[in-house]
């Protein structure tokens, strides 16, 4: 999956994506705070692959992007909206192919401007990066190539405090940064960064009016941390393999950036630092149960303002769930099965 599968309803509830067999499934608190849901199917009965973006729009809907099988060796992507965690989502709608036919060309990913529309990233078979959008009164634009080479699997989408979509994309020996330069443009290539990352470890994130950071991990297995026009710093060691999940949040006061990952050990690590000061250090600290390999991490805040992290694990489909107690620091609740 990429994106934050765990996320905040427009009504506060919570709200947790997950992939079965060929659906995706969606679990919601019954008000917030409160018991859940069993999982139920969304966006209709279309058969899909096992792939899911998810991205959530400042009206709090959450937008879903799959590929799915069209015909022999061909797919397609398609989108759905959800608009309240208890409503059913909108049926799939198919957006096509970014070379008009083929087979799948990669990951997608999906941002949300300030006016609700969603802006949806593949990776095309020329090896670049192209881009969908939705007007602003229904329907979409025509696929555009963004350009950029040898881009890898992972893309990362991400919406900026000022509204405007960018893209952060993965290359041997480097990262390219696309931006919107005013609502509703095209996204341009901006910056190529040379240094060495990981495949699969970008995460991106809003921490200023001015700015986004981007979260990856480098060769020699730095978490790293990048804003477009400064150089990288290495944050910490990475914990494990894969992005870390990523959030803004309030802790005693401070403005921070909450960084959570499945450890090595198994674990889930948490690690806190002021939002944009890398210089003022992070270190992670262990929570939870052991964890299979296969378990995916998410934050999101509650209806509450409470950080609220979970854990999915999808040979199960079982969903932990925890919250951040009322006191100083980041003490969590224990982990519960939801």
């Amino acid at each position: 999956m990429n994106g934050d599968w765990l996320i905040r309803g427009r009504d506060g509830r919570l709200c947790a994506y997950l992939l079965s067999a060929a659906a995706v499934q969606c679990r919601a608190e019954r008000g917030p705070g409160g018991p859940w849901d069993p999982p139920r199917t969304v966006g209709g009965d279309q058969r899909l692959h096992p792939v899911l973006a998810v991205g959530r729009g400042p009206d709090g809907y959450a937008h879903l992007v799959s590929w799915r099988p069209t015909v022999r060796d061909e797919s397609g992507l398609v989108h759905s909206t959800h608009f309240r965690p208890r409503l059913a989502a909108l049926d799939w709608n198919p957006l096509g192919h970014p070379d008009k036919t083929g087979g799948r060309t990669g990951t997608p990913a999906v941002a949300v401007d300030a006016e609700g529309r969603a802006h949806v990233f593949v990776r095309n078979k020329g090896g670049g990066v192209s881009m969908l959008a939705q007007k602003e009164k229904g329907g979409w634009d025509p696929w555009r190539d963004l350009k950029g080479r040898d881009v890898q699997e992972d893309l990362a989408a991400v919406t900026g405090e000022c509204g405007r979509v960018e893209l952060y994309a993965a290359v041997p020996g480097g990262i390219l940064h696309w931006r919107q330069e005013e609502p509703g443009a095209q996204p341009v290539l901006e910056e190529a960064l040379e240094t060495p990352v990981r495949p699969g470890t970008l995460r991106a994130l809003a921490t200023s009016p001015g700015s986004t950071t981007l979260f990856f991990t480098d060769e020699s297995g730095d978490l790293c941390a990048w804003r477009p026009g400064t150089k990288p710093v290495a944050l910490l060691a990475t914990a494990g393999p894969g992005a870390v999940s990523a959030i803004r949040c309030e802790l005693d006061g401070h403005d921070c950036t909450l960084l959570a990952q499945r450890s090595a050990s198994g674990r889930v690590v948490f690690a806190a630092y002021p939002t944009e000061d890398e210089a003022a250090g992070a270190w992670w600290t262990e929570s939870g149960p052991g964890l299979p390999a296969d378990a995916l991490v998410s934050l999101a805040e509650d209806d509450a303002g409470r950080v609220v992290a979970a854990i999915l694990l999808p040979s199960t489909g079982e969903l932990l769930l925890t919250r951040r107690k009322d006191e100083p620091g980041l003490a969590l609740e224990a982990w519960r099965a939801v």
